[in-house]
């Protein structure tokens, strides 16, 4: 018999009444043979069984297959003690000073002057601006130096089933990891990224992978970890997926007095209240040519001298999509519009 390796041909679709049976036999073959204890371990949680029998109902998946798999993946302490102590648990102030940096500025200017052409494609077909699309991999992997340590599949399998504050959401990621390396023809164990199970030069999740990743270099396969362009029409399409508004603004300082301001802090991060709306809490917008009828939500964020408030837009609200915490997504702003002052200096004085 020649051995089956998985993403090479079509998964079998075995009959309903054998499907249990057949992925608790080859569990306990690899239990008892070849996997490793914790993998062990894993094969005979009850939660992991019933994962594996869904994949079969769902998607006619073989179970040796993913059996074969998971028997692979390592459950990693350290997964669990970063997921609980991520860099968004810093004040801005920490924050900032880990993305928003002279170097990561100075590389910033670099990758764009080497991807310029494919930034410029990507802003003409998405209408995304191409210092956001820097910054997004710029505060992601540092463009694409820096993708991760962990196995993408150590990281999915001991969130899916070891994290129960978000195991559902990482069970969703997993399948969809078991989708994407069958649909791509990858290899499971070949993939290495975040604690969070986000890989490549833009840091997407399987889910992300298979709805908005593009082949923008057009070499046939859509290559997140090697493809610079298809990294950059990756995080274009997924902007514009998320209703980027091209040409508009993305955030506007702000000042306050009084009280009422709380009410706005209140209502989170989507644009809610007509910016013409705001002064009656209180709050004043520094950018007095904003459109009135615009929507707007007011953002605080700790500095070493106090607070300082900020009222973000659509395209704010956009890039919080990616990362749902406005530390992030004020990084990811701030890195670009000093990326952008820095390569036009340099481009004005050649």
């Amino acid at each position: 018999m020649t051995r089956r390796e998985y993403g090479t041909r079509p998964f079998s679709a075995p009959t309903h009444s054998l499907r249990a049976g057949l992925f608790f036999a080859v569990a306990s073959l690899l239990c008892a043979i070849a996997a490793p204890a914790s993998a062990a371990s894993l094969l005979r949680q009850p939660e992991v069984r019933q994962f594996v029998d869904e994949m079969v109902t769902k998607y006619d998946m073989d179970a040796a297959d993913i059996a074969a798999i998971l028997s692979k993946a390592k459950v990693q302490q350290k997964i669990l003690d970063a997921m609980r102590k991520p860099a968004e648990g810093k004040p801005w102030y920490e924050y900032r000073t880990i993305f928003v940096t002279t170097p990561r500025v100075k590389e910033g200017v670099e990758f764009w002057n080497g991807a310029e052409k494919w930034l410029a494609k990507a802003e003409e077909e998405y209408g995304v601006p191409a210092e956001i699309i820097v910054g997004i991999l710029g505060v992601e992997t540092y463009y694409g130096s820096q993708q991760g340590r962990f196995k993408v599949l150590d990281a999915l399998v001991t969130l899916a089933f070891n994290y129960p504050e978000r195991g559902e959401f990482f069970r969703g990621e997993l399948e969809n990891f078991l989708l994407m390396v069958r649909e791509e023809k990858i290899d499971p164990q070949s993939l290495v990224g975040s604690y969070a199970g986000a890989f490549g030069k833009p840091q997407f999740i399987p889910s992300s992978f298979r709805r908005f990743a593009v082949d923008f270099d057009g070499d046939g396969k859509k290559d997140l970890v090697n493809s610079v362009p298809d990294a950059i029409g990756s995080v274009a399409n997924y902007f514009k997926s998320h209703q980027w508004r091209p040409g508009q603004p993305v955030i506007a300082s702000a000042t306050v007095s009084g009280d009422g301001y709380r009410n706005l802090l209140d209502q989170g991060l989507k644009p809610q209240t007509n910016l013409m709306n705001f002064s009656g809490y209180g709050v004043t917008i520094a950018q007095e040519s904003l459109q009135g009828t615009d929507l707007g939500s007011l953002i605080e964020f700790e500095t070493a001298k106090g607070p300082e408030y900020w009222v973000g837009l659509q395209n704010f609200y956009v890039i919080t999509r990616y990362n749902r915490s406005p530390l992030y997504a004020m990084a990811v702003y701030q890195l670009a519009q000093e990326v952008r002052a820095q390569r036009d200096v340099s481009v004005a004085n050649n």
